[in-house]
């Protein structure tokens, strides 16, 4: 981000203690500056929701103008609601904890439902990593293909993958019964024999999903199956699930820095950097973002390209 827009880093520090505390320093002067705090809520999510809460109580205990939490992946939104007695509605906690700690704005990307926005009263920029992802598609030159959804509740995302990329739709009717990340995919409802396949989806954590859908495509003769994810936190056990399923490639942005996908030869990574810098920049000058959630411009496209190759 800070290469796009020619910036650079602030400097700061973090100490994690041996009984587990987390310690945070600003290392500059940051009185009367807008400050930009990156910090994903990913693979640590408890380390790093705390961290997040200690910056923002730093930057403003440093005289900061004001501060924005640019987020770009948010774990706990995946608690959006209370659907079973006595469940916590995580992500509604954690936003009133992050602007009771001082967050002015937030930017995130491709949130599990867009609704959680609503838990959060100050504003917020939602990128989509759509663009991205379907301009990296167009230059595979994928022929008779269809844009699978997991399920119905991303069959709207689908849609969108489908019209910006001029494909057509189908939908997995998928079934969770318990929190043990795996789902059974019962049917497909659409036409996809004998064609290529686009599975869409946010995310992934056990890769359970993308290989049933996976399976159930390949039973009905689906040829070259790749999957387009928003944010990549799969796991270990994931990786080696989907190195042993009908799955060609799966394609997902930087948001999280996982480990288990680097060297990988089956998962590409498209660098969103640019793309949160550009909202940075515009946001700063007081300009539109609007036109990011559909097609990026070329250039743009072409920075985010240039990233990734790094």
């Amino acid at each position: 981000m800070c290469h796009y827009m020619g910036q650079t880093l602030g400097s700061s520090q973090v100490i994690r203690f041996s009984d587990g505390n987390t310690f945070v320093r600003v290392n500059e002067s940051v009185r009367d500056c807008v400050v930009y705090l990156v910090q994903p809520i990913a693979l640590s999510p408890n380390d790093e929701f705390v961290e997040i809460l200690f910056w923002l109580d730093a930057f403003k205990r440093a005289s900061a103008k004001s501060v924005i939490l640019v987020m770009p992946y948010f774990g706990y939104a995946k608690g959006d609601k209370k659907d079973e007695p006595r469940t916590s509605i995580r992500a509604r906690v954690c936003a009133e904890s992050m602007e009771l700690a001082g967050a002015d704005r937030f930017m995130v990307m491709d949130l599990h439902a867009s609704q959680v926005q609503g838990f959060f009263k100050k504003s917020m920029d939602h990128l989509y990593a759509m663009p991205a992802l379907t301009a990296y598609v167009r230059k595979l030159n994928l022929d008779n293909t269809v844009v699978v959804s997991p399920d119905a509740g991303y069959a709207k995302q689908a849609r969108r993958f489908g019209a910006a990329l001029g494909l057509p739709v189908a939908i997995g009717d998928k079934q969770r019964s318990d929190h043990t990340e795996n789902a059974e995919v019962l049917e497909i409802i659409g036409d996809v024999e004998g064609k290529n396949a686009l599975i869409v989806d946010d995310f992934t954590i056990s890769g359970g999903t993308l290989a049933n859908l996976a399976y159930e495509l390949r039973r009905r003769n689906v040829k070259k199956i790749t999957a387009l994810l928003s944010h990549n936190i799969i796991s270990e056990a994931g990786v080696k699930k989907l190195e042993n399923s009908p799955i060609d490639m799966v394609i997902s942005t930087d948001t999280v820095d996982n480990p288990n996908i680097v060297g990988h030869d089956m998962f590409r990574t498209i660098s969103v950097a640019p793309m949160f810098g550009e909202t940075i920049t515009r946001y700063h000058n007081y300009q539109s973002i609007n036109d990011l959630s559909s097609k990026l411009p070329e250039e743009l496209f072409d920075a985010c390209v240039r990233e990734m190759e790094k």
